[in-house]
């Protein structure tokens, strides 16, 4: 347990750095395109777009919405949550590897890359979710008083998405095959989360395979927070005591794989 607090101590240490890196990485990324950080928003509204003509018009033909909710509305309160979920995972575990000569030249202290990652894409998830709530607020599906759901969405997927990225920052060094196994693995879960379908009517397995399925917890908590008028936060006890739960254990894990190893990942190139 003092690995984890030694960690999250050095998170808050370092939190000025890790914002002020945060925006230089922003400022860098987009410093020679024409519409700079609008990409942000560009981006997601044309996999939106897309995702929209083949699952919306293609597979669902007339069935239109779902629920009360047009199902143009019930893709973008799913998919935003996920961009950011799956680049902020990608992003958290090459942290590291990208700038390995920045840890291995310097007293720099590497557990920062990973929340430097997942804070610059939180960045660029409150640019898109800026749309949400504006068609929220216009339309009336949400009352506003749930928005605050959206903070306990980004203080638990932080959790989440720090504690995996401990473990895949040094396992893509270690193995490199794992890339690899992360990619499919975010591709495979991109189908099992309901971003473009309803949990209403679909078989019992794949409602089980969604209750142990954290991406899913973490956008229904989103869609909860914009859309669903029902509660500001998704689940009940056992939802949350689950996710807690496997982030609390990744934590552990990854904490432990990090402190073995972070001195030694350069033996590994």
């Amino acid at each position: 347990m003092k690995k984890i607090f030694d960690i999250l101590r050095e998170q808050w240490v370092h939190r000025h750095l890790i914002w002020q890196l945060s925006i230089y990485q922003i400022k860098s990324q987009y410093a020679n395109h024409y519409l700079g950080v609008f990409w942000n928003i560009l981006q997601p509204a044309m996999q939106v777009l897309i995702y929209y003509i083949v699952f919306g018009m293609g597979l669902r033909g007339v069935r239109g919405d779902v629920g009360d909710i047009p199902f143009i509305i019930h893709l973008i309160s799913g998919l935003f949550p996920w961009l950011f979920l799956s680049q902020g995972i990608n992003a958290a575990s090459n942290s590291i590897q990208s700038q390995l000569s920045l840890v291995t030249k310097m007293k720099f202290p590497s557990s920062t890359l990973i929340s430097i990652a997942v804070v610059n894409n939180i960045i660029n998830l409150l640019m898109t979710t800026v749309l949400i709530i504006v068609l929220s607020l216009w339309h009336g599906y949400s009352e506003p008083t749930h928005y605050l759901g959206f903070i306990y969405f980004l203080i638990a997927s932080y959790s989440f998405i720090f504690a995996f990225g401990l473990i895949m920052s040094s396992l893509v060094i270690i193995i490199r095959d794992m890339k690899n196994v992360l990619q499919n693995i975010i591709r495979m879960f991109f189908f099992l989360t309901p971003i473009f379908w309803s949990l209403d009517g679909v078989h019992p397995v794949l409602q089980t395979i969604t209750a142990f399925n954290p991406f899913a917890y973490l956008v229904m908590n989103y869609r909860h927070a914009f859309v669903l008028s029902e509660a500001p936060i998704y689940g009940d006890f056992g939802d949350h005591l689950y996710f807690w739960s496997l982030t609390l254990l990744l934590l552990y894990i990854g904490v432990h794989i990090h402190y073995r190893f972070r001195n030694k990942l350069i033996d590994y190139l």
